[in-house]
């Protein structure tokens, strides 16, 4: 897998590119924006941590 960033300051543009890009979903591009990206990484962050259940928080709650 290879993976681009593309920086675009003119909103109208980026609607363009972006059409564009949408044609190529059905071979495969995938389109995730950086804010997507960076959120996947702290979920992905939170699956190494322990658990408490709903409960036992609510406990805890100050």
């Amino acid at each position: 897998m290879q993976t681009l960033t593309i920086n675009i300051q003119n909103e109208s543009l980026t609607e363009k590119v972006l059409w564009m890009l949408e044609h190529f979903k059905s071979d495969g591009l995938e389109i995730t924006s950086n804010e997507n990206i960076e959120d996947l990484k702290l979920l992905k962050a939170t699956r190494k941590e322990e658990t408490i259940s709903f409960e036992e928080y609510l406990k805890n709650e100050d």
